[in-house]
């Protein structure tokens, strides 16, 4: 299957190696809104075209992937290329989620493609295993530990602060409250119970510490209600300590059978979060493609995708392999 890429950021080139990797797609195209001539991919093959150049390239792609931001770019963009082509993106705002799957729905719809949203491990895979945990256990709790890893979000908010140069923001489970969960204690945790926030800054030469650490930990949605540490460091340190993006992450749920408990636990534990949900996004499209070709229209999630259809093999391979 033929593969288009919109946007090239870190999640971009996380898409670009795992189609590599996928025997049965090949990457046609990288679109950028940035000069394609400044924009170098690591796949020989395939072309870097401006991202206007999508109205011209239908019958050449059968799925493109979209890895745009959730806050200003998804929104918009998926709707729109639902309307021309076989689409799948990683938004992830998610009490946003259900007006963002009717715009790309009705636009799918009128233009016969699917439109997989909100690919990736969370939501994405971790929502998968909430979805089973609740069906098989019915009235039971889960719980959703993200970490050990960096927020690039939160790290993103840092950086703005008046004074800092760099930082990198890292998410913690709070070991006790996980020990808990996982002995079916059922406890009722709160947002500081659950995790704590490590932040490494670099500040400017001058600049005021304390201000910049009061700031931090005052965030309103970020940091406030976290238990929130501040650590600042070089910018040589930073560059050879925390240079990478891994993250991970644990789904706890915790049920019943009458007399006997159980609990059920999914993990994932990465060192590299966006070539992770690229390869998320790389199985999705699959699934889209594979989706359109029996007739299917219209927006779903990964709840509403077989999970036949996210792999290369055959049923006849399935069955006799990992059944």
């Amino acid at each position: 299957m033929k593969i288009g890429i919109l946007g090239y950021g870190n999640l971009g080139r996380g898409v670009e190696k795992a189609v590599a990797k996928n025997e049965d797609q090949k990457l046609v195209a990288v679109f950028t809104r940035r000069d394609p001539s400044s924009v170098k991919i690591d796949t020989p093959e395939a072309r870097v075209l401006h991202a206007d150049e999508l109205e011209n390239m239908k019958d050449e792609i059968d799925v493109l992937i979209l890895c745009g931001g959730s806050a200003t770019d998804l929104p918009g963009m998926t709707p729109k290329y639902a309307g021309m082509y076989n689409v799948i993106d990683s938004f992830d705002t998610h009490a946003n989620i259900p007006t963002h799957f009717a715009n790309v729905d009705e636009a799918a719809k009128k233009a016969g493609k699917v439109g997989v949203i909100s690919c990736g491990w969370d939501p994405g895979m971790f929502s998968i295993n909430r979805l089973y945990s609740h069906s098989v256990l019915p009235g039971g709790k889960d719980y959703t530990f993200w970490g050990r890893g960096v927020s690039q979000g939160h790290s993103d908010a840092i950086r703005r602060i008046e004074g800092v140069l760099d930082a990198r923001q890292f998410t913690v489970p709070v070991p006790d409250a996980v020990e808990r969960v996982r002995k079916g204690e059922n406890p009722d945790l709160s947002t500081r119970d659950k995790h704590t926030r490590e932040c490494f800054v670099v500040a400017e030469e001058g600049a005021d510490l304390v201000r910049i650490e009061n700031e931090i930990k005052t965030m309103p949605n970020y940091f406030a209600d976290y238990d929130t540490t501040v650590t600042f460091i070089s910018q040589e340190e930073l560059n050879e300590k925390y240079s990478g993006l891994p993250h991970g992450g644990s789904v706890i749920y915790s049920g019943d059978t009458g007399e006997n408990k159980h609990v059920i636990e999914y993990s994932l534990k990465l060192d590299s979060n966006p070539e992770f949900t690229g390869s998320v996004l790389a199985a999705c499209a699959r699934a889209a493609y594979r989706m359109n070709n029996e007739g299917m229209s219209g927006a779903k999630t990964m709840f509403d995708i077989a999970p036949a259809y996210l792999s290369p093999l055959s049923g006849d391979e399935l069955r006799a392999h990992m059944l």
